[in-house]
């Protein structure tokens, strides 16, 4: 399937990422069970928590170290389809996962409390999608996907800079300052707005873009950081990314900026019709409680009625 097939257990699902996804989430349940009375004001983890932190790193584990991760290299549809799991999909479910007294001890960490800044909305989204667009660019994005410590750096950044970005819109601490719900809209549609060029220029190309995809020599040299053994063998084997891509390498680009649009859009709209709820059931609240303390009645004047 998709040739999958082609490739072993080892190839398809990352063995030493998935056992350091596993630490992970082990230390997440040692931390918010018999280590949660070390910090201060712990208190006990929802099962919806649980469920969303867990989903998290199974999407994030999925789209960086499974199937999905090796097909991203293989077809630009599934590369975009991994960056949309790693940054608009596991972000917000790890940070809705976490109880907010494991948030206020991992912001004591002097590093985090100088990073402040860069969680302001508008920092937020001008580094995320800044960051995101300019990967795109194919120059960019090839020398990346050709280099595999930068790589993974610069994967890494993209991930803290996501954290950042959902911030706003769902910062777990309460005595926190918190957006508005109209703050929170304006938000949603500055980052709608800021991934539009990039995922336009990538859709309304009129030619493949990227080496990674089209170039045989270059696919192979980049196949070689999830492989083992000789990358040219994939040369010999296959002949190029096209063996394994359904679609024409223009087409597939296509529709690789069409996913990531529709999942942004998605997402976004989510999240909007959300925030947009609450902030209107919040204002309806603020007026309702006016009215009745506006007629309010003494109870002395019922009595002497």
């Amino acid at each position: 399937m998709l040739g999958l097939e082609y490739f072993s257990f080892a190839e398809l699902f990352s063995p030493l990422f998935l056992a350091f996804m596993l630490i992970v989430t082990a230390g997440y349940f040692v931390i918010i069970g018999p280590l949660s009375d070390r910090f201060e004001g712990a208190e006990p983890v929802s099962v919806g928590k649980k469920i969303m932190f867990v989903s998290g790193m199974f999407f994030l584990y999925l789209a960086q170290g499974g199937p999905v991760s090796l097909l991203g290299h293989m077809m630009f549809t599934f590369h975009m389809f991994s960056m949309a799991l790693s940054y608009l999909v596991a972000p917000p479910l790890l940070m809705m996962g976490m109880p907010a007294w494991l948030w206020r001890a991992i912001l004591k960490v002097n590093p985090f409390k100088k990073m402040g800044f860069l969680a302001k909305p508008i920092v937020a989204a001008v580094v995320f999608n800044g960051l995101f667009s300019f990967y795109h660019i194919p120059a960019i994005h090839d020398y990346v996907m050709l280099h595999f410590m930068i790589h993974r750096l610069y994967y890494l950044v993209l991930f803290i800079a996501a954290i950042l970005m959902w911030w706003t819109l769902i910062n777990p601490l309460p005595e926190r300052h918190q957006a508005t719900g109209l703050a929170k809209i304006g938000f949603i549609f500055i980052n709608m707005v800021l991934l539009t060029p990039a995922c336009g220029l990538i859709i309304f190309s009129t030619q493949p873009m990227y080496a990674t995809y089209s170039d045989p020599k270059v696919w192979a040299e980049a196949m070689g950081y999830c492989l083992s053994g000789d990358p040219s063998a994939l040369l010999k084997s296959f002949g190029g990314p096209t063996f394994f891509n359904l679609m024409s390498t223009k087409v597939d680009q296509q529709v690789g900026g069409i996913v990531m649009k529709f999942i942004q859009e998605f997402i976004f709209a989510s999240m909007l019709a959300v925030v947009f709820f609450r902030w209107y059931k919040s204002e309806n609240q603020d007026e309702d409680d006016d009215i009745n303390s506006s007629v309010d009645i003494p109870e002395h004047s019922l009595n002497r009625a």
